[in-house]
C-alpha cells in the first residue's frame, strides 16, 4: 500500500483527510431541460417559467437536445465513457420550491460513465482524481427568505433548467487538491462552452463531501457541505470540516452522516439536516421520458468537434513556444488568456512573451481588476512592443515605462517611442562619452571595482541613469568592461 500524499497532525496522532466533489454545472444553453422556457439569468421573478415548470396538470416535459449534446461532450472532455443508453428517474422529495414534488435526474444509469482528470497543484505536483459519474438533472427553483419577516418567497426562474451533476470519486487529500480540482473542472467546462463556470450567479456551484481516517485505515463517515460556490471556499470548507471532524474523534465523539452549510463569513460549516441516503429519495425510472439512446455516430461527431482542451494546449505551449510546464499550465488555465498569449507570441521568442504577458500584464490587470477581454492593451500592440525591444529600439528598462503609458491611455508603442525620444542609444561614442563622466567622477569606486568585481552593476546602473535608460545594456557592459579592465 502506498503512502498517504497528504497528512493533517491530531493530538492523538496523523488523519488522512478524504475529499470527493459533486459539482453542478448549469449547461449554457438557451432553454430549459424539459421545456421551452428561457435558462437566461437576470429575468425578474417567476418571468422565465412554463407550465412544465411550474408542473401544472398534465404537462408533460420533453427533452433538450441540445443539452444532451453538451453532456456528451462534457463527458468526451473529462476523458470519461459515453453511455449510448441512458434514463431519467424521479427522484423525490418535499422543498417549497421543487414544484412537482421531485427533481427528474439520472440515477442508475447516467449518461456519462468513469473518467479522469488530471490536476496540476500550486508545487508543480500532478495528481489524478477519477470521475465517478456525470449526470444530467432540472434544477429546483429558488426560496427567498429576506425580502418579509413573516414570509418566504419563491422564484422559479431557475425551475426546470438543465444541470450536469460532475461526481468524482474519493481521490484528493487536500484542501489543495480539492481547490485545484474544482478550477480545473471550471476550465475544462468553459473551454468546451459547456457550462460558463460563473459561480457568483450559481451556475457552478460544488457539494463537498469530506471525512478523516488513520491513514490507510478504512473510509470514515462523511459529511456534505452544500452549494460552495467558490473557489476559495471549496479550500476553507475542507480545512475547517477537517479540522472539525478530528477534533470530534479526538474526543472521543462520533461524526454523524450529514448535510451541512458553508457560512461565508466566518469560514465555518455547520448542521443543515442528517443526510439522506439514496432509497430515502425513493428513485423510480420516469414514466413520462424514454430513454435516452444515443447513435454512436452522434458521440463521434461531438468527439470530432472537440476544441483543444487545456492539458494538450499546455503540451503545446511546452514543445512550441518552449515554456515551462509552470507557465504553460498558468496560461492553458483560461481560454481567453491562452488566446491572447498566442496572438503576442506568433513569430516572437515565447518566453519572452510569456513573462510580459504573466508577469507584466496579468499583474496589471489584476491590480485594476480587470479580465483579459478588457486589457486596456491588445495582443498585436504587446507583440510590437516585444518587436521593439527585440529589434534593439529600446531596452527592457524603457519596454516597461512604454506598457506603463499603454496601460493608462493605449496607444502604438512605436508612435510613443518616437513622440517621448525613448529610442535605445546604440552610438558607441555617445555611450563611450557617459562612461568617461561616470569614471571621472568617481575613483573611489574605480579602485574599489578593481578589488572587488561584483561591484561592477554600480556603474552599469550610473551610466544608464546618466542615459535616461535609453543606452544599449549590451553596449554599456563592453565599453565598461574595455575602459575599467575587467574581463
Amino acid at each position: 500500500m502506498s503512502e498517504p500524499r497528504k497528512l493533517l497532525s491530531g493530538a492523538t496522532g496523523d488523519w488522512e483527510v478524504v475529499i470527493g466533489l459533486e459539482v453542478h454545472a448549469q449547461v449554457l444553453s438557451k432553454s430549459k431541460l424539459f421545456s421551452g422556457a428561457s435558462a437566461e439569468y437576470g429575468a425578474g421573478p417567476n418571468e422565465n417559467v412554463s407550465l412544465v415548470d411550474a408542473a401544472m396538470p398534465g404537462m408533460l416535459p420533453v427533452i433538450n437536445g441540445y443539452c444532451v449534446e453538451q453532456a456528451v461532450k462534457t463527458g468526451l472532455g473529462l476523458n470519461a465513457k459515453i453511455n449510448l443508453w441512458s434514463r431519467f428517474d424521479r427522484k423525490n422529495y418535499f422543498y417549497p420550491d421543487l414544484p412537482q414534488g421531485y427533481q427528474i435526474s439520472q440515477y442508475k444509469d447516467p449518461i456519462v460513465g468513469e473518467g479522469e482528470v488530471e490536476v496540476e497543484l500550486d508545487d508543480g505536483e500532478t495528481i489524478r482524481v477519477g470521475i465517478e459519474r456525470l449526470h444530467l438533472e432540472q434544477d429546483a427553483g429558488k426560496s427567498i427568505h429576506d425580502l418579509s419577516p413573516k414570509e418566504s418567497y419563491v422564484d422559479l426562474n431557475r425551475s426546470g433548467v438543465a444541470l450536469m451533476e460532475i461526481v468524482s470519486k474519493p481521490d484528493m487529500r487536500s484542501a489543495d487538491e480539492a481547490a485545484a480540482y474544482y478550477s480545473k473542472l471550471r476550465t475544462i467546462l468553459r473551454y468546451l462552452g459547456a457550462c460558463d463556470g460563473n459561480m457568483e450567479e450559481g451556475s457552478m456551484r460544488a457539494d463537498v463531501n469530506v471525512s478523516v481516517r488513520r491513514p490507510g485505515g478504512p473510509f470514515g463517515t462523511r459529511t456534505e457541505t452544500k452549494n460552495v460556490n467558490s473557489i476559495r471556499f471549496v479550500k476553507q470548507a475542507v480545512e475547517y470540516e477537517a479540522r472539525r471532524q478530528i477534533e470530534v474523534l479526538e474526543s472521543g465523539g462520533k461524526i454523524d452522516q450529514e448535510t451541512r452549510l458553508f457560512d461565508v463569513a466566518t469560514g465555518k460549516t455547520r448542521p443543515m439536516r442528517s443526510k439522506e441516503d439514496a432509497h430515502d429519495y425513493r428513485y423510480f425510472p420516469d414514466p413520462d421520458l424514454l430513454p435516452l439512446e444515443l447513435d454512436p455516430a452522434f458521440v463521434e461527431r461531438i468527439r470530432l468537434s472537440l476544441p483543444e482542451l487545456p492539458d494538450a494546449k499546455k503540451r503545446r505551449f511546452m514543445r512550441d513556444f518552449g515554456l515551462s510546464g509552470y507557465d504553460a499550465a498558468v496560461l492553458a488555465a483560461d481560454k481567453d488568456r491562452a488566446a491572447y498569449f498566442e496572438e503576442v507570441a506568433k513569430g516572437r521568442d515565447g518566453k519572452l512573451a510569456a513573462n510580459w504577458v504573466t508577469t507584466e500584464l496579468f499583474g496589471a490587470l489584476n491590480k485594476k481588476g480587470l479580465e483579459i477581454d478588457q486589457s486596456p492593451i491588445k495582443a498585436a500592440a504587446l507583440g510590437r512592443l516585444i518587436d521593439l525591444i527585440c529589434d534593439g529600439t529600446i531596452s527592457g528598462r524603457i519596454a516597461k515605462d512604454v506598457f506603463q503609458i499603454m496601460l493608462e491611455g493605449g496607444g502604438d508603442p512605436a508612435t510613443i517611442v518616437a513622440e517621448k525620444g525613448l529610442k535605445q542609444v546604440t552610438d558607441a561614442g555617445a555611450i563611450e562619452r557617459a562612461v568617461d563622466e561616470i569614471i571621472a567622477a568617481n575613483p573611489r569606486q574605480v579602485e574599489e571595482v578593481k578589488a572587488k568585481p561584483k561591484t561592477f552593476g554600480w556603474f552599469v546602473g550610473q551610466v544608464m541613469k546618466a542615459t535616461g535608460g535609453k543606452a544599449n545594456p549590451a553596449a554599456v557592459n563592453d565599453i565598461l568592461k574595455k575602459k575599467l579592465g575587467i574581463d
